[in-house]
């Protein structure tokens, strides 16, 4: 006996097609600093691009950001060090704690991407007009905050001194 099916959105869910466009916003950014002649950037180096700002910052940090694990931004942050992309110093606020910072040959290659990410919104932006891409910025820029008031919002619901009169 095959146990029921669960029932299926008729269209492709915001989730999957967010994934999607984050897939290919990523392979794009490795696509075109391959093109621009860094063949050492690999697709794992943009949770460090995404998320290692002017000045440095603390793997840990990173990895809290990015949405993974300290390990796995250890491991990418050795590769990029291997490859001279990086550089480690110690943290003047905690001598047992390591920051990263960018190389200068990782700065070049950050700005190349900085880069084409001005020219990648300017493209996108007349592709798709100026106005329906507004909206979809802004769409993608408030979603977190409406999906945490949601979460707030069940929460409140849902606990037993969650503001309910009986």
């Amino acid at each position: 006996m095959s146990s029921p099916q669960p029932p299926r959105p008729d269209r492709k869910p915001l989730i999957a097609l967010v994934e999607r466009a984050h897939r290919a916003l990523q392979s794009d950014m490795v696509r075109r600093a391959q093109a621009d002649g860094h063949t050492e950037v690999k697709m794992a180096h943009n949770s460090v691009f995404g998320f290692l700002h002017a000045g440095g910052a603390r793997a840990a940090d990173m990895a809290t950001r990015a949405g993974i694990t300290r390990q796995s931004m250890g491991e990418v942050i050795r590769d990029m060090v291997a490859l001279g992309l990086l550089e480690m110093r110690a943290d003047p606020n905690d001598g047992r704690a390591k920051v990263v910072d960018y190389s200068e040959h990782g700065t070049a290659v950050a700005a190349d991407g900085f880069r084409y990410l001005f020219e990648l919104d300017r493209r996108l932006e007349q592709e798709f007009g100026v106005e329906q891409y507004a909206v979809v910025r802004d769409v993608l820029d408030r979603l977190p905050e409406v999906l945490e008031r949601y979460a707030a919002e069940e929460a409140q619901t849902s606990s037993p001194a969650g503001g309910r009169v009986g």
